[in-house]
């Protein structure tokens, strides 16, 4: 009985898997489907594209996350990416979402992941956390935004203000953004201790921004991110931060205020 070519998308779907778990690719079936060469056998052959794509992908990884491949040094950097990439291997069509599970992986294969919370290493949570930060940035980078339309500005009334679409937020241990910042500078920034950073993150004319926060700032926004309105959301912050809503009202309204400065960073857009 004649032996029948398997179909070009059976092919292709040998070769993803080669690719990504290059033990799954027995030597018969790599001899089977790839011939050899006058200097190279199929193994070796196939070995050129397995190689080429997994330094693709660690390249990939270096850029997502540059501040934490500087905190923790190419080499450890490139392990933990490896050893990440093998259990969470590429499945989508773009490489933007190779990273997406980074943070969680650092997260879930710590060393002192069975210690109580005062216990665990603090560089570790640096580490968590730079790789969150980073990872929000990346995506703020592709994210739907306002370019090309109006923003709010300084006279449009609270009731119509709502934040733009590429907006985030983050609750850090650390001050990761500045750390972040420093080593896009070509800086060489030591591990910052440990000290709360809510920050907020907005792209504008294409060029993402961080923004620290107070935490009745974050508050606030969170409020807001949520969907209330700006009257609403200042109850919220004064109740949440146990302080008078006057005060937070001031904050919010007084010239030279956080309402000046926000809008004309590019917080906001006028509500339909």
């Amino acid at each position: 009985m004649k032996e029948t070519s398997p179909s070009l998308q059976a092919l292709q779907s040998w070769m993803q898997n080669a690719l990504i778990d290059p033990q799954q690719a027995s030597r018969e079936q790599i001899k089977g489907i790839i011939a050899s060469s006058s200097r190279l056998n199929s193994t070796q052959r196939l070995a050129i594209y397995q190689r080429s794509y997994h330094i693709r992908l660690l390249k990939c990884m270096r850029e997502q996350f540059p501040a934490l491949c500087h905190a923790l040094g190419a080499d450890l950097f490139n392990d933990f990416a490896r050893q990440y990439l093998q259990t969470y291997p590429s499945i989508s069509y773009t490489l933007s979402d190779l990273g997406k599970r980074f943070p969680a992986y650092l997260e879930e294969t710590r060393p002192d992941r069975q210690e109580t919370s005062d216990k665990r290493e603090s560089w570790i949570d640096f580490m968590v956390d730079l790789a969150q930060f980073e990872r929000q940035l990346f995506i703020l980078f592709d994210a739907l935004g306002h370019e090309g339309k109006p923003f709010a500005n300084l006279h449009s009334p609270d009731s119509c203000l709502k934040l733009q679409p590429c907006f985030a937020l983050g609750d850090y241990r650390f001050p990761v953004a500045w750390y972040y910042h420093e080593v896009k500078q070509n800086n060489d920034p030591p591990f910052p201790p440990l000290q709360r950073s809510p920050i907020a993150l907005i792209r504008k004319n294409y060029l993402t921004h961080t923004f620290s926060l107070t935490g009745v700032q974050y508050i606030f926004l969170q409020a807001l991110s949520r969907g209330l309105k700006i009257e609403e959301a200042i109850a919220v912050a004064a109740r949440e931060a146990a302080q008078p809503r006057e005060q937070v009202y001031r904050s919010w309204a007084q010239a030279g205020s956080t309402r000046e400065r926000w809008l004309e960073a590019g917080f906001f857009i006028v509500a339909d």
